[in-house]
């Protein structure tokens, strides 16, 4: 089969067609082909950084997690997939797990769902990862129907889905951004813009919400800006963050007896470890979608598998506004 492949690690690491020898289905797994696979910021991570990350595969690596497509053969014990069915999830790219830069991957049943019927291939491939970490972040932070929920980030991969499913959840939801269009694609998803840029947490806190600050925070920023996830929360307040990699003052925290929940996504996937949770959350957003409450967006810009390379390009460029994804029009 067909394959992107990364050879060796590194600031300059680039994707190299090769002809790789199809995977074989078995037990509790499906053989999917592969109709199309989004790119996200660890995937860039890994190729950059390689053995820096504990969870980077040996090389030569078939890199790449999320994915869409058709499932063509399926191992013992599965129940819930036949042969022909539309599945997405994110199951490979790291560790020992090939990655779907590929025609063809084996994925864990327990990492995949069916595919919502009103997605096309491109659109559900760009969900799994940001998704599973959206629903996990805020669900740990126990959201609930009338909160005021902030979204920090709310026009990015996480962000975007974060904010479409606190309003699903019944929360009064805002957003920061910094730019015009990130302003706007906030607004257009139903929540009220707040640019970080031109407003102090204090004035936002302030104005929308009378100096009490939002009962639940996601913060899709992180690092930094962790900072402003306390000082924005109210007292008691819920803070899920999906970028915790900094050392911060808890002080704030401490006094406003916060709760912050820390959303590394990808531990099932590393460890083996409560993987069907996975499965259950996606089926959860295959609901949601179908009843209209989930919609990702896309980067206007289309890729190829064999671009694969200008695709991690054009997140890292900074210019993509929604999910850079690749696709396999063989598969499609």
């Amino acid at each position: 089969m067909k394959a992107m492949r990364v050879n060796a690690y590194g600031e300059d690491a680039i994707f190299e067609a090769a002809e790789v020898e199809k995977p074989k289905v078995k037990a509790g797994h499906v053989l999917v082909k592969i109709a199309a696979s989004s790119v996200n910021t660890v995937d860039i991570m890994i190729r950059k950084m390689g053995k820096e990350l504990p969870l980077s595969p040996d090389t030569p690596a078939i890199l790449g997690m999320d994915f869409a497509g058709r499932v063509e053969a399926v191992g013992n014990g599965v129940k819930d997939y036949s042969i022909g069915d539309e599945v997405f999830g994110c199951a490979g790219g790291l560790a020992d797990l090939p990655g779907t830069l590929a025609e063809y991957m084996v994925a864990d049943c327990n990492l995949i769902a069916h595919k919502p019927k009103n997605l096309s291939m491109r659109e559900a491939a760009a969900l799994p990862m940001v998704a599973i970490t959206a629903y996990e972040g805020l669900t740990r932070a126990d959201i609930k129907p009338g909160q005021k929920v902030l979204v920090h980030g709310g026009s990015g991969g996480v962000g975007h889905v974060a904010l479409q499913l606190a309003k699903h959840f019944g929360a009064e939801v805002y957003s920061t951004g910094g730019g015009e269009r990130q302003l706007a694609l906030i607004k257009r998803l139903g929540a009220t813009a707040i640019n970080y840029k031109t407003e102090t947490v204090d004035q936002y806190v302030a104005k929308h919400t009378g100096g009490a600050g939002f009962d639940l925070v996601f913060d899709s920023v992180g690092g930094a800006n962790m900072a402003n996830s306390f000082e924005a929360s109210a007292l008691n307040g819920q803070v899920a963050s999906t970028v915790a990699l900094c050392e911060i003052d808890l002080s704030i925290a401490h006094f406003k007896g916060l709760s912050l929940h820390v959303v590394f996504m990808l531990i099932p996937m590393l460890h083996n470890v409560k993987r069907e949770e996975h499965a259950g959350i996606l089926r959860n957003v295959t609901q949601i979608v179908e009843s209209g409450g989930l919609k990702p967006v896309l980067d206007e810009k289309r890729f190829t598998l064999e671009e694969a390379g200008q695709a991690h390009a054009r997140l890292e460029s900074g210019q993509a506004m929604g999910k850079v994804v690749v696709e396999n029009y063989e598969s499609s």
